[in-house]
């Protein structure tokens, strides 16, 4: 069970005493909505992305990576303070974390770093989150179409002139809605291989052509970010990591507890130190980010988490981090309440939802709009012999109150194996260790997914 622990990384002191010029660099590149097996690197089987595949082959590659939350503004504050969203108090998306939490930016300053942002922020509020604000990237995550990117101040952030090292996060928006960045010309709608949880209609298909446009011109970008890291001759002492957030926004993905909502792409790469070219199965997820950083920045401090340190999986000292990682979803103010709640091992998932009597509705994916891919309709609307169509409605919409998947076996969870006799003990162990979360979390359950505590949140009074 992971509770809030309190981190005390005691290093030998020939690392303790290391200066602050001999502490590694830490670049995040973070993609905004992929969907972790959208990428080639995960079994993808359209997208083209050469510069994530090349940082894969001089880096270390994270098959079991995981958010706490499949919305932005819960999993970038997880990933920025380790902490869970009722730890840190964004529970919902387009709220806030509580004022009085600690993230990068105070973790790292006192041990010499700068420590900055560019692109896309959506943290709340400031003093929880005080980044320097680095130019160059479009911060609007649906402006149509993104502005152009400039890496000029990237250039100067991560300049070897300076005398101290840096912690850049470079958020991107792509591939977040709207599809209209890249070249979807590459993806002709009548030959792409549509994911098994999407209905295969014509606009589907339309619309994830223009989807995998957008993460090839993601990964255009991270080729550029990281061809600039090089020309500064930063490569060789920085950590570079790329993950790419929650699932996109498709139905099962973004705004899900499923597998495709909550699983990230993590790559991580410091030539000489970290394996090139390898993967793990070693389980971790967002909130062990900052505890992992602290360590390799051999920091002596004493932080409240609720994730724990990978940095010994990073340097290949050992083969597995945490047993069970943790997720939930609080529906406000997407759609209607609809919380849920789960647990993964890395081979089982358990999944609860907390008012299966309720329909599940998100607005932007459902609802329709200038923002929103108009999709959707075609799958409401199809003619009543596609079975095969209605049923992918029914599973989006109408859940039951338990559903455990073999998720190494079924990467989509269309095969729900709650109700299966021979899979009891499984779902009363993954039920059992959730029960344990839930309660290190002090979380109250449904109560949590209402607009009284949402609002509370975004005055900065949080539950507790």
């Amino acid at each position: 069970m992971h509770r809030i622990v309190f981190v005390t990384l005691l290093l030998a002191a020939s690392v303790t005493t290391a200066a602050p010029s001999n502490r590694p660099n830490f670049l995040i590149i973070m993609a905004d909505d992929c969907t972790y097996n959208d990428l080639p690197l995960y079994g993808g089987q359209n997208a083209q992305t050469p510069h994530i595949n090349a940082l894969a082959r001089r880096g270390l590659t994270f098959n079991q990576a995981y958010v706490s939350s499949a919305m932005c503004q819960p999993c970038r504050a997880e990933l920025f303070t380790g902490r869970y969203p009722l730890s840190n108090g964004c529970c919902w998306n387009h709220s806030a974390s509580r004022p009085t939490v600690q993230s990068l930016p105070h973790l790292l300053r006192p041990l010499g770093y700068r420590v900055g942002i560019a692109g896309k922020v959506h943290v709340e509020p400031a003093s929880a989150f005080p980044f320097d604000a680095v130019a160059g990237f479009d911060s609007n995550c649906v402006r149509n179409p993104t502005q152009t990117h400039n890496l000029q101040a990237v250039r100067d952030y991560i300049s070897t002139t300076h005398d101290t090292p840096f912690c850049l996060v470079i958020a991107l928006v792509e591939p977040h809605v709207p599809w209209v960045m890249g070249d979807a010309s590459q993806y002709p709608p009548g030959k792409i291989s549509l994911p098994a949880n999407l209905a295969d209609t014509p606009m589907t298909r339309r619309h994830f052509a223009n989807y995998l446009a957008e993460i090839t011109y993601m990964d255009g970008q991270v080729g550029e970010i990281l061809q600039t890291l090089d020309d500064a001759g930063a490569t060789d002492n920085t950590v570079v990591l790329f993950t790419s957030e929650q699932g996109a926004q498709f139905p099962g993905c973004k705004w899900t507890n499923w597998n495709t909502g909550v699983h990230t792409a993590l790559i991580a790469a410091w030539p000489g130190h970290f394996a090139a070219g390898k993967r793990t199965d070693a389980l971790v997820q967002y909130a062990d980010v900052a505890p992992t950083l602290l360590e390799l920045a051999h920091s002596e401090s004493v932080h409240a988490f609720d994730g724990t340190s990978f940095a010994r999986v990073l340097k290949g000292n050992v083969s597995a981090h945490r047993d069970y990682a943790f997720a939930m979803h609080n529906n406000l103010p997407e759609g209607p309440r609809y919380p849920i709640r789960s647990v993964t091992d890395g081979e089982w998932h358990y999944l609860r939802n907390l008012l299966p009597q309720e329909l599940y509705i998100e607005q932007h994916l459902m609802g329709g709009g200038r923002l929103n891919n108009p999709y959707w309709a075609t799958w409401v609307g199809i003619h009543p012999k596609r079975v095969d169509v209605y049923d992918k409605v029914k599973r989006y919409m109408l859940r039951p109150a338990e559903q455990l998947y073999h998720t190494t076996d079924d990467p989509y969870e269309l095969h729900d194996l709650a109700t299966s006799p021979q899979h009891q003990e499984i779902k009363a162990r993954l039920s059992t260790k959730l029960d344990d979360w839930l309660k290190s979390q002090h979380d109250p359950g449904a109560e949590v997914d209402t607009m009284e505590a949402l609002e509370a949140a975004r005055r900065g009074e949080h539950l507790h």
